[in-house]
């Protein structure tokens, strides 16, 4: 299966916006929609970010696979930001 970068945005309000980039397949991405994550306190006291993840919070970023395959030998599988797989909440 081939791996792919993408963006994670969340825009949580007047409270800001949670933001990664991350290498998943299609497969991981797509079953992330529908589940409960808890970020926690990610933007400031008492801030309790948590909710269900959407599809439209994510998308591919337009690069080929090659590469991602190349700098994700060095920076791993979480390039910036939120990795939503981190923050799953186990119910």
């Amino acid at each position: 299966m081939d791996k792919f970068l993408w963006s994670f945005h969340w825009d949580c309000g007047r409270s800001g916006d949670l933001e990664g980039l991350f290498v998943a397949t299609e497969a991981e991405v797509s079953e992330l929609a529908g589940k409960s994550a808890w970020f926690g306190e990610v933007l400031g006291k008492h801030s309790e970010v948590y909710g269900t993840l959407k599809e439209e919070y994510f998308s591919k970023v337009d690069l080929d696979v090659e590469t991602v395959l190349k700098v994700a030998a060095v920076l791993g599988r979480t390039w910036s930001g939120f990795d939503p797989r981190y923050y799953i909440s186990e119910e």
